[in-house]
Protein backbone atom coordinates (compact mmCIF):
# COMPACT_ATOMS: atom_id res chain seq x y z
CA UNK A 1 0.00 0.00 0.00
CA UNK A 2 0.79 3.27 -0.33
CA UNK A 3 1.21 5.77 3.07
CA UNK A 4 0.26 9.49 3.10
CA UNK A 5 3.49 11.12 4.26
CA UNK A 6 2.94 15.08 4.23
CA UNK A 7 1.92 15.93 0.69
CA UNK A 8 4.02 12.87 -0.58
CA UNK A 9 3.44 8.79 -0.57
CA UNK A 10 5.59 6.85 1.74
CA UNK A 11 7.00 4.30 -0.22
CA UNK A 12 5.30 0.74 1.51
CA UNK A 13 4.72 -1.97 -1.18
CA UNK A 14 6.41 -5.07 -0.74
CA UNK A 15 8.76 -6.34 -3.34
CA UNK A 16 7.42 -10.07 -3.07
CA UNK A 17 3.83 -10.21 -5.02
CA UNK A 18 3.59 -13.98 -3.13
CA UNK A 19 5.90 -14.68 0.32
CA UNK A 20 6.84 -17.94 1.14
CA UNK A 21 8.82 -17.16 3.83
CA UNK A 22 10.80 -14.12 5.29
CA UNK A 23 13.64 -14.26 2.18
CA UNK A 24 11.95 -16.13 -0.38
CA UNK A 25 8.51 -15.97 -2.84
CA UNK A 26 7.48 -14.63 -5.84
CA UNK A 27 8.96 -11.10 -6.60
CA UNK A 28 7.06 -8.60 -8.74
CA UNK A 29 9.91 -8.07 -11.15
CA UNK A 30 9.83 -11.36 -12.02
CA UNK A 31 6.23 -11.56 -12.37
CA UNK A 32 6.90 -8.63 -14.30
CA UNK A 33 9.33 -10.36 -16.85
CA UNK A 34 7.05 -13.23 -17.15
CA UNK A 35 3.40 -10.80 -17.56
CA UNK A 36 5.55 -8.71 -20.26
CA UNK A 37 6.97 -12.28 -22.61
CA UNK A 38 3.27 -13.52 -21.91
CA UNK A 39 1.73 -10.40 -23.88
CA UNK A 40 4.52 -10.23 -26.36
CA UNK A 41 3.78 -13.90 -27.18
CA UNK A 42 -0.01 -13.63 -27.77
CA UNK A 43 0.32 -10.18 -29.66
CA UNK A 44 2.69 -11.88 -32.31
CA UNK A 45 0.69 -14.81 -32.41
CA UNK A 46 -2.04 -12.91 -33.14
CA UNK A 47 -0.19 -11.48 -35.93
CA UNK A 48 0.27 -14.58 -36.92
CA UNK A 49 -2.79 -16.16 -36.91
CA UNK A 50 -4.17 -13.08 -38.72
CA UNK A 51 -1.70 -13.20 -42.13
CA UNK A 52 0.09 -9.91 -40.95
CA UNK A 53 3.25 -11.75 -40.69
CA UNK A 54 4.87 -14.85 -42.75
CA UNK A 55 5.60 -16.29 -39.26
CA UNK A 56 3.49 -19.38 -38.39
CA UNK A 57 2.09 -19.80 -34.84
CA UNK A 58 4.63 -22.42 -33.64
CA UNK A 59 7.77 -20.27 -35.21
CA UNK A 60 6.16 -17.27 -33.01
CA UNK A 61 6.65 -19.60 -30.36
CA UNK A 62 10.44 -20.09 -31.18
CA UNK A 63 11.27 -16.42 -31.53
CA UNK A 64 9.81 -16.27 -28.30
CA UNK A 65 12.24 -18.47 -26.53
CA UNK A 66 15.30 -17.20 -28.37
CA UNK A 67 13.75 -13.43 -27.33
CA UNK A 68 13.69 -14.86 -23.38
CA UNK A 69 17.40 -15.54 -23.84
CA UNK A 70 17.95 -12.44 -25.42
CA UNK A 71 16.87 -10.27 -22.31
CA UNK A 72 18.40 -11.68 -19.99
CA UNK A 73 21.83 -12.58 -21.45
CA UNK A 74 22.18 -9.10 -22.89
CA UNK A 75 20.39 -7.45 -19.94
CA UNK A 76 23.17 -8.94 -17.61
CA UNK A 77 25.76 -8.82 -19.60
CA UNK A 78 24.94 -5.04 -21.32
CA UNK A 79 24.68 -4.26 -16.99
CA UNK A 80 28.20 -5.48 -16.74
CA UNK A 81 30.00 -4.04 -19.65
CA UNK A 82 27.71 -0.59 -19.38
CA UNK A 83 27.67 0.08 -15.51
CA UNK A 84 29.74 -1.88 -13.90
CA UNK A 85 32.55 -4.05 -15.90
CA UNK A 86 33.91 -5.58 -12.37
CA UNK A 87 31.31 -7.87 -12.74
CA UNK A 88 32.92 -9.13 -15.46
CA UNK A 89 36.37 -10.04 -13.69
CA UNK A 90 34.81 -10.55 -9.77
CA UNK A 91 35.20 -14.24 -8.31
CA UNK A 92 34.31 -15.48 -4.80
CA UNK A 93 34.51 -19.31 -3.43
CA UNK A 94 30.44 -19.00 -2.94
CA UNK A 95 27.63 -19.89 -4.79
CA UNK A 96 27.44 -18.36 -7.46
CA UNK A 97 31.20 -18.07 -7.40
CA UNK A 98 31.13 -15.45 -10.51
CA UNK A 99 29.71 -11.84 -9.87
CA UNK A 100 27.94 -11.61 -13.00
CA UNK A 101 25.66 -14.46 -12.15
CA UNK A 102 24.63 -13.12 -8.28
CA UNK A 103 22.04 -10.48 -9.90
CA UNK A 104 21.86 -9.26 -6.12
CA UNK A 105 25.10 -7.21 -7.23
CA UNK A 106 23.47 -4.99 -10.04
CA UNK A 107 20.65 -5.87 -12.28
CA UNK A 108 20.04 -5.46 -15.48
CA UNK A 109 20.58 -3.02 -18.58
CA UNK A 110 17.64 -2.04 -21.09
CA UNK A 111 20.15 -1.20 -23.79
CA UNK A 112 21.92 -4.78 -23.33
CA UNK A 113 18.79 -6.37 -23.45
CA UNK A 114 17.65 -5.10 -26.71
CA UNK A 115 21.27 -6.04 -27.83
CA UNK A 116 20.46 -8.99 -27.22
CA UNK A 117 17.37 -9.74 -28.74
CA UNK A 118 18.54 -8.53 -31.77
CA UNK A 119 21.48 -10.89 -31.89
CA UNK A 120 19.58 -13.70 -31.49
CA UNK A 121 16.20 -12.76 -33.64
CA UNK A 122 19.42 -12.47 -36.40
CA UNK A 123 19.48 -15.74 -35.13
CA UNK A 124 16.81 -17.61 -35.49
CA UNK A 125 15.94 -16.04 -38.75
CA UNK A 126 19.26 -17.35 -40.52
CA UNK A 127 18.24 -20.83 -39.13
CA UNK A 128 14.29 -20.41 -40.43
CA UNK A 129 14.88 -18.11 -43.47
CA UNK A 130 12.35 -15.46 -42.60
CA UNK A 131 12.87 -11.87 -42.46
CA UNK A 132 14.69 -10.46 -39.18
CA UNK A 133 13.86 -6.81 -39.50
CA UNK A 134 10.11 -8.21 -39.50
CA UNK A 135 10.55 -9.85 -36.33
CA UNK A 136 12.40 -6.81 -34.98
CA UNK A 137 9.30 -4.85 -36.05
CA UNK A 138 7.22 -7.40 -34.09
CA UNK A 139 9.44 -7.29 -31.41
CA UNK A 140 9.92 -3.60 -30.80
CA UNK A 141 6.12 -3.31 -30.19
CA UNK A 142 6.06 -6.81 -28.56
CA UNK A 143 8.38 -5.28 -25.59
CA UNK A 144 6.38 -2.66 -24.62
CA UNK A 145 4.88 -4.29 -22.49
CA UNK A 146 7.58 -5.77 -20.25
CA UNK A 147 8.60 -2.31 -20.02
CA UNK A 148 5.52 -0.88 -18.82
CA UNK A 149 5.57 -3.67 -15.96
CA UNK A 150 9.24 -3.51 -15.74
CA UNK A 151 9.28 -0.25 -14.13
CA UNK A 152 6.54 -0.66 -12.23
CA UNK A 153 8.32 -4.01 -10.72
CA UNK A 154 11.12 -1.33 -9.75
CA UNK A 155 9.33 1.39 -8.05
CA UNK A 156 7.64 -1.80 -6.04
CA UNK A 157 10.99 -2.28 -5.40
CA UNK A 158 11.96 0.76 -4.22
CA UNK A 159 14.96 0.80 -6.81
CA UNK A 160 16.15 3.29 -9.64
CA UNK A 161 15.18 6.34 -7.26
CA UNK A 162 14.58 9.56 -8.92
CA UNK A 163 16.12 12.94 -8.24
CA UNK A 164 14.69 15.31 -5.65
CA UNK A 165 12.60 17.68 -6.01
CA UNK A 166 13.89 21.40 -5.60
CA UNK A 167 14.37 22.77 -2.66
CA UNK A 168 11.19 24.90 -3.08
CA UNK A 169 9.19 22.18 -3.77
CA UNK A 170 10.21 20.26 -0.32
CA UNK A 171 8.08 22.13 2.30
CA UNK A 172 4.89 21.26 0.56
CA UNK A 173 5.58 18.49 -1.85
CA UNK A 174 3.09 17.18 -4.59
CA UNK A 175 0.78 14.36 -4.26
CA UNK A 176 2.44 12.82 -6.83
CA UNK A 177 6.05 12.40 -5.26
CA UNK A 178 7.31 10.07 -3.31
CA UNK A 179 9.67 8.89 0.17
CA UNK A 180 11.32 6.46 0.73
CA UNK A 181 11.60 5.29 4.55
CA UNK A 182 15.11 3.63 3.47
CA UNK A 183 16.49 7.59 3.27
CA UNK A 184 17.36 7.19 6.72
CA UNK A 185 20.07 4.86 6.32
CA UNK A 186 21.89 8.05 4.04
CA UNK A 187 21.18 10.22 7.10
CA UNK A 188 24.01 12.66 7.85
CA UNK A 189 24.26 12.62 11.72
CA UNK A 190 22.39 15.62 12.15
CA UNK A 191 19.03 13.76 10.81
CA UNK A 192 20.39 10.35 12.86
CA UNK A 193 20.19 12.33 16.04
CA UNK A 194 16.76 13.87 14.94
CA UNK A 195 15.79 9.64 15.27
CA UNK A 196 16.81 9.51 19.15
CA UNK A 197 12.96 10.22 20.76
CA UNK A 198 12.13 6.68 18.81
CA UNK A 199 14.52 4.61 20.78
CA UNK A 200 12.34 3.90 23.40
CA UNK A 201 9.12 3.19 21.06
CA UNK A 202 11.21 1.06 18.55
CA UNK A 203 12.23 -2.51 20.00
CA UNK A 204 12.96 -5.60 17.94
CA UNK A 205 15.85 -8.07 16.80
CA UNK A 206 17.23 -6.01 14.22
CA UNK A 207 19.22 -2.94 14.46
CA UNK A 208 17.67 0.64 15.33
CA UNK A 209 17.51 1.81 11.81
CA UNK A 210 16.13 -0.70 10.22
CA UNK A 211 13.64 -1.22 12.78
CA UNK A 212 12.86 2.45 12.23
CA UNK A 213 12.20 1.47 8.24
CA UNK A 214 10.06 -1.17 8.99
CA UNK A 215 7.94 0.45 11.55
CA UNK A 216 7.26 3.30 8.89
CA UNK A 217 6.20 0.61 6.04
CA UNK A 218 3.56 -1.24 8.39
CA UNK A 219 1.13 0.87 9.65
CA UNK A 220 -0.12 -2.02 11.71
CA UNK A 221 3.08 -1.68 13.60
CA UNK A 222 2.79 -0.01 16.88
CA UNK A 223 4.85 2.40 16.45
CA UNK A 224 3.99 3.46 13.19
CA UNK A 225 2.01 6.89 13.83
CA UNK A 226 4.98 8.02 16.04
CA UNK A 227 7.55 7.34 13.82
CA UNK A 228 5.96 9.00 10.85
CA UNK A 229 5.12 11.55 12.90
CA UNK A 230 9.28 12.13 13.77
CA UNK A 231 9.88 11.28 10.08
CA UNK A 232 7.61 14.12 8.21
CA UNK A 233 10.37 16.78 8.01
CA UNK A 234 13.18 14.56 7.52
CA UNK A 235 12.70 12.82 4.17
CA UNK A 236 13.07 14.30 0.85
CA UNK A 237 10.55 14.05 -1.19
CA UNK A 238 11.61 12.51 -4.65
CA UNK A 239 10.37 12.41 -8.35
CA UNK A 240 8.93 9.09 -9.21
CA UNK A 241 11.17 8.37 -12.17
CA UNK A 242 10.22 4.63 -12.60
CA UNK A 243 6.18 5.88 -12.95
CA UNK A 244 7.02 8.41 -15.70
CA UNK A 245 9.32 5.75 -16.93
CA UNK A 246 7.01 2.69 -17.21
CA UNK A 247 4.71 5.71 -19.14
CA UNK A 248 6.62 6.79 -21.57
CA UNK A 249 8.65 3.72 -22.28
CA UNK A 250 5.95 1.22 -21.99
CA UNK A 251 2.68 2.80 -22.58
CA UNK A 252 3.66 5.93 -25.03
CA UNK A 253 5.92 4.20 -27.31
CA UNK A 254 3.18 1.40 -27.64
CA UNK A 255 0.27 4.06 -28.69
CA UNK A 256 2.92 5.48 -30.94
CA UNK A 257 4.11 2.41 -33.04
CA UNK A 258 0.98 0.95 -32.82
CA UNK A 259 -0.56 4.14 -34.50
CA UNK A 260 2.54 4.17 -37.18
CA UNK A 261 1.41 0.83 -37.57
CA UNK A 262 -2.06 0.87 -38.61
CA UNK A 263 -1.05 0.23 -42.46
CA UNK A 264 1.44 -1.87 -43.54
CA UNK A 265 5.10 -0.97 -43.29
CA UNK A 266 8.06 -2.14 -45.09
CA UNK A 267 10.13 -4.59 -42.65
CA UNK A 268 12.31 -3.06 -40.56
CA UNK A 269 10.42 0.86 -40.83
CA UNK A 270 8.78 -0.32 -37.24
CA UNK A 271 11.80 -1.48 -35.14
CA UNK A 272 13.83 1.53 -36.65
CA UNK A 273 11.04 4.26 -35.48
CA UNK A 274 11.45 2.35 -32.03
CA UNK A 275 14.74 3.15 -31.39
CA UNK A 276 14.27 6.34 -32.46
CA UNK A 277 10.77 6.97 -30.15
CA UNK A 278 12.00 5.00 -27.01
CA UNK A 279 15.60 6.56 -27.32
CA UNK A 280 13.92 10.28 -27.49
CA UNK A 281 11.94 9.45 -24.53
CA UNK A 282 14.37 7.61 -22.42
CA UNK A 283 16.65 10.88 -22.86
CA UNK A 284 13.40 13.09 -21.45
CA UNK A 285 12.62 10.72 -18.49
CA UNK A 286 16.08 9.60 -17.72
CA UNK A 287 16.25 13.64 -16.58
CA UNK A 288 14.22 12.90 -13.79
CA UNK A 289 15.92 10.16 -12.70
CA UNK A 290 19.61 9.52 -10.43
CA UNK A 291 22.35 9.20 -12.08
CA UNK A 292 24.25 5.57 -11.46
CA UNK A 293 26.20 5.58 -8.64
CA UNK A 294 29.92 5.44 -9.46
CA UNK A 295 28.71 5.92 -13.63
CA UNK A 296 30.40 9.70 -14.71
CA UNK A 297 28.39 11.03 -16.55
CA UNK A 298 29.53 12.44 -19.91
CA UNK A 299 28.84 15.84 -21.40
CA UNK A 300 26.19 16.04 -18.24
CA UNK A 301 24.23 13.02 -19.57
CA UNK A 302 23.87 9.95 -17.66
CA UNK A 303 25.22 6.10 -19.29
CA UNK A 304 20.95 5.48 -20.27
CA UNK A 305 21.15 8.98 -22.11
CA UNK A 306 24.25 8.40 -23.45
CA UNK A 307 23.48 5.10 -25.00
CA UNK A 308 19.69 6.46 -25.96
CA UNK A 309 21.36 9.19 -28.34
CA UNK A 310 23.33 6.28 -29.71
CA UNK A 311 19.96 4.67 -30.56
CA UNK A 312 18.59 7.83 -32.19
CA UNK A 313 21.60 7.93 -34.45
CA UNK A 314 21.60 4.06 -35.23
CA UNK A 315 17.21 4.14 -35.63
CA UNK A 316 17.50 7.39 -37.78
CA UNK A 317 20.07 5.82 -40.43
CA UNK A 318 18.50 2.59 -40.22
CA UNK A 319 15.40 4.03 -41.20
CA UNK A 320 16.70 5.58 -44.27
CA UNK A 321 17.65 2.51 -45.24
CA UNK A 322 14.47 0.60 -45.04
CA UNK A 323 11.81 3.14 -46.69
CA UNK A 324 14.25 2.82 -50.08
CA UNK A 325 14.31 -0.97 -49.84
CA UNK A 326 11.97 -2.52 -52.52
CA UNK A 327 10.14 -4.75 -50.32
CA UNK A 328 6.63 -5.87 -50.00
CA UNK A 329 5.14 -4.28 -46.81
CA UNK A 330 3.85 -6.35 -44.21
CA UNK A 331 1.79 -6.18 -41.19
CA UNK A 332 -1.11 -3.75 -40.10
CA UNK A 333 -3.71 -3.60 -37.51
CA UNK A 334 -6.30 -1.69 -39.63
CA UNK A 335 -5.80 -3.35 -43.53
CA UNK A 336 -3.27 -5.91 -43.02
CA UNK A 337 -0.83 -7.29 -46.30
CA UNK A 338 -1.02 -10.74 -46.67
CA UNK A 339 1.87 -12.28 -45.55
CA UNK A 340 1.83 -15.20 -48.35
Amino acid sequence: MFLLLAESYLHSLDPYAIRFTESFGLRWYGLSYAVGFVIGWLFMRWFAKTGRSPLTPHQVGDVMFYAVVGVLVGGRLGYAIFYDPALLVGFTADLPFWDLLAINKGGMASHGGMLGVIIVCILFTRKHKVSSLHILDMGGLACTAGFFFGRLANFANAELWGRALPASMQGNPPWWSVKYPEEILQFDQTRLAALEPLRSAIAGDNSFLTRVVEAARDAADPAHNQVVELLRPLLTAYYPSQIFQCLTDGLLVAVILLLIWLKPRKPGVIGCWYLIIYGLLRILSESFRQPDEGVALLAGLSRGQVLSVLMVAAGAVALRICVTRDVKPLGGFLKPTAAG
